[in-house]
């Protein structure tokens, strides 16, 4: 088999591992790695074997494909040129800055022939994986993705750098339009938002409650989801899933308490998770990593022509939504009229202390 020629731009924080790992597939020849900072390309390069550039434009004779991880200011310029030379394009979410520029590179792909896919790398973790094989209608959700300052990904916010990853899994989940958004948003380090919450009414009647925050002392990321076929609550950091259906028995008669002797009551507490409700923990943390199982996926559909899991309109779909949550985000009056501090560049100035402060000790 004649192996794919690929290369990787950006090889910061995240591209660095996606050359690692193409480097390692025997199918694919990582002909080389850009990066605005020289040094690190030739460091990168040197680690596996290829070679360094410090501009993508060399790269676009020589590659079959191409793995796009710089900042988001830069993916649609990265991207298009690619797709303009008939080079299938993995590019890092968010898609683009804006839906505009996400809808010129599907259009490109389109043009070309060639598959786009959004790294909207959740869709790969095999609890969400699991999840998505099982017949469920989500009619309330709450997903939570919390984690400390990197320092990183400040060209852009919290709703794009973080909130994006759920707003993808709740278009594939739920389907249909988002009717209603109201969202309320804080940038603390100022510039972008750091801390974002968001309403979302679907037209299926589905309700999500979406929270992120880069500002949080421990990594926090959960999606809980409430359907008529039961509850599944997943861990993305553990790559955890658990399940909880009604009973046969409950299912048929539903479970009414009010009808129960004191005898039946007392022993519900013993018996709800088992009789009642049926429990099933799923560990998915010995399947692989995700980001192995999304490039492995990507060479896969430029080999085969495979339609990619997370397509270029997968990706526009949650920039929309991102972009209706953040438009929410700036409107928000704190005090409930315009007059006040409106959108997350503005906040209601503290009333007191939620606790004395530590003295300040003095200089020596």
């Amino acid at each position: 088999m004649t192996r794919l020629r690929m290369a990787v731009i950006g090889v910061g924080h995240l591209g660095q591992h996606h050359a690692r790992i193409l480097a390692g597939l025997p199918d694919v020849e990582l002909v080389g790695v850009a990066d605005a900072n020289p040094a690190q390309a030739r460091e990168v390069a040197a680690r596996h074997e290829t070679t360094a550039f410090d501009h993508f434009e060399p790269l676009l004779g020589r590659v079959d494909a191409v793995s796009v991880v710089t900042p988001t200011i830069f993916h649609h310029q990265v991207a298009a040129a690619f797709l303009k030379h008939g080079v299938p394009v993995l590019v890092e979410k968010p898609i683009c800055r804006t839906v505009a520029e996400a809808t010129d590179l599907i259009e490109l792909a389109e043009k070309a022939g060639v598959p786009i896919q959004v790294g909207h790398i959740e869709r790969f973790n095999p609890a969400f994986e699991e999840l998505a094989r099982r017949p469920i209608r989500p009619k309330f959700i709450e997903a939570e993705r919390h984690g400390p300052f990197t320092g990183r990904s400040v060209d852009i916010g919290a709703v794009l750098d973080l909130m994006i990853h759920d707003l993808d899994l709740l278009l594939a989940l739920v389907g249909g339009r988002v009717r209603t958004v109201s969202a309320v948003g804080a940038a603390v380090f100022g510039g972008h938002e750091d801390m974002v919450n968001a309403r979302l009414e679907f037209e299926t009647g589905c309700v999500a409650h979406v929270t992120a925050s880069r500002i949080s002392p421990r990594p926090k990321r959960r999606l809980r989801v409430w359907a008529p076929e039961g509850y599944a609550g997943i861990d993305f950091v553990s790559r955890k899933l658990s399940l909880v259906q009604p009973g046969e028995e409950v299912r048929r008669y539903g479970l009414r308490v009010d009808k129960m002797d004191a005898a039946a009551r007392g022993r519900l507490k013993d018996e709800v998770f088992g009789r009642h409700l049926q429990v099933l923990h799923l560990d998915g943390d010995r399947k692989g990593d995700q980001l192995t199982a999304e490039l492995r996926h990507f060479v896969d559909c430029v080999r085969s022509g495979r339609r990619p899991r997370v397509t270029g309109e997968d990706g526009r779909d949650a920039l929309e939504l991102a972009e209706r949550i953040l438009s929410s985000v700036r409107e928000h009056q704190w005090e409930g009229h315009p007059d006040g501090p409106v959108g997350a560049g503005e906040f209601p100035r503290p009333s007191g202390w939620l606790f004395q402060p530590p003295a300040r000790s003095e200089a020596a």
